[in-house]
């Protein structure tokens, strides 16, 4: 029986070189690449992760916009974005939300552009200029065919304290 054991694990070393002193075959690189390719790979990756990045912070990248439906992406347990109401809103334009004003018009004016806007559960018109304030945010600036805002967003988890809203002029 011990002869037996004796000859299985002989014939096992043998198997695997190990018995006569060879190591195991490396496997085969590819042949190693010029410096300048190398480089020229690098760069190219580089470039690319670059883009990437600089997409997700501009918001180019892919954007999911749930309209009045709820974000199925986002988690039931955290907490709602919006901020909490505290008090009455001030009159005017200091008492607009963000996401109840419509765009309804821009104008061009010798000190800039104008934008009216239309509140949507006051029925009213209120004019627009860069750097208004809103309830919860202010205006960036007013271009040809669009608004954009900087909203204030209630969000621990969130890694900027705001978040730009572009209202765009529909014809």
């Amino acid at each position: 029986m011990r002869a037996a054991r004796l000859l299985a694990v002989l014939m096992l070393l043998t198997a695997t070189g190990v018995a006569r002193g060879q190591a195991p075959a490396p496997a085969p690189s590819p042949p190693p690449a010029t410096p300048a390719e190398s480089a020229a790979q690098d760069k190219e990756k580089i470039d690319a992760m670059l883009a990437e990045e600089e997409q997700v912070l501009e918001g180019t990248g892919y954007t999911y916009d749930p309209g009045t439906r709820r974000d199925p992406f986002k988690s039931l347990l955290a907490g709602s974005d919006k901020p909490l109401l505290r008090g009455p809103r001030p009159e005017g334009i200091p008492g607009l939300m963000i996401d109840e004003v419509d765009l309804t018009g821009i104008f061009k004016t010798v000190k800039g552009y104008v934008a009216q806007v239309q509140a949507s559960n006051k029925g009213k018109s209120y004019l627009l200029h860069e750097g208004d304030q809103l309830y919860d945010g202010d205006v960036v600036s007013i271009g040809d065919t669009e608004v954009v805002f900087k909203q204030i967003v209630n969000d621990p988890t969130a890694l900027k304290p705001f978040r730009e809203v572009v209202k765009k002029l529909t014809p």
